[in-house]
């Protein structure tokens, strides 16, 4: 296995210094997943940006949170799905909705479900869709502008759970009481 640095504003490339520091005045410290991205200062930036226009999308902090949990789980992402777990407090989101994504049991509503529903399917199918499936999804009351949000926000995942998967990014202090291990 290749080994990553975990880069802090004094070892990183001179590019991604300035992010590290943006992303310690965001969270009060660099995040393990900034650390190693920071190898790349391209991916640093574009993973900020992208979070930045996810989560100033039209979802609500339940919806970003179905999104990204969503991913997180299928994707297997052992650092974000505890982050995850610990954003989504941060951000008020009612831990069932969290136990249920991070369990991948029903969630308390029907358009909810609706939602990872879709962005399975998004991630599953490659973007290939089924129309039944996009017509369920418009017809459990999102639109077409949040079909594309669901593609934004699987762009973020797939730089973090990607870096998270290849540099085994180890869980930040603050999330470790968030492990997690996908059932079965």
């Amino acid at each position: 296995m290749t080994d990553f640095t975990l880069h802090d504003e004094t070892s990183a490339p001179e590019e991604s210094q300035p992010l590290l520091q943006k992303s310690k005045s965001a969270y009060g410290m660099v995040p393990g997943l900034h650390a190693v991205m920071a190898e790349s200062p391209g991916l640093l930036e574009a993973y900020q940006r992208v979070h930045e226009l996810f989560a100033n999308s039209s979802f609500n902090a339940d919806e970003l949170t179905v999104v990204w949990q969503t991913i997180n789980v299928e994707n297997e992402c052992h650092y974000c799905v505890p982050a995850h777990t610990g954003i989504a407090k941060n951000m008020g989101v009612d831990d069932a909705i969290t136990e249920a994504l991070r369990n991948e049991t029903p969630l308390p509503t029907e358009k909810l479900e609706a939602l990872r529903d879709f962005t399975l399917s998004v991630v599953r199918d490659r973007g290939n869709v089924a129309d039944a499936k996009v017509q369920a999804f418009l017809d459990a009351g999102y639109t077409k502008r949040n079909i594309l949000e669901v593609i934004l926000g699987y762009s973020q995942k797939i730089m973090s759970n990607y870096t998270n998967h290849l540099a085994n990014t180890p869980v930040d202090k603050a999330f470790e009481k968030f492990e997690w291990h996908k059932a079965g």
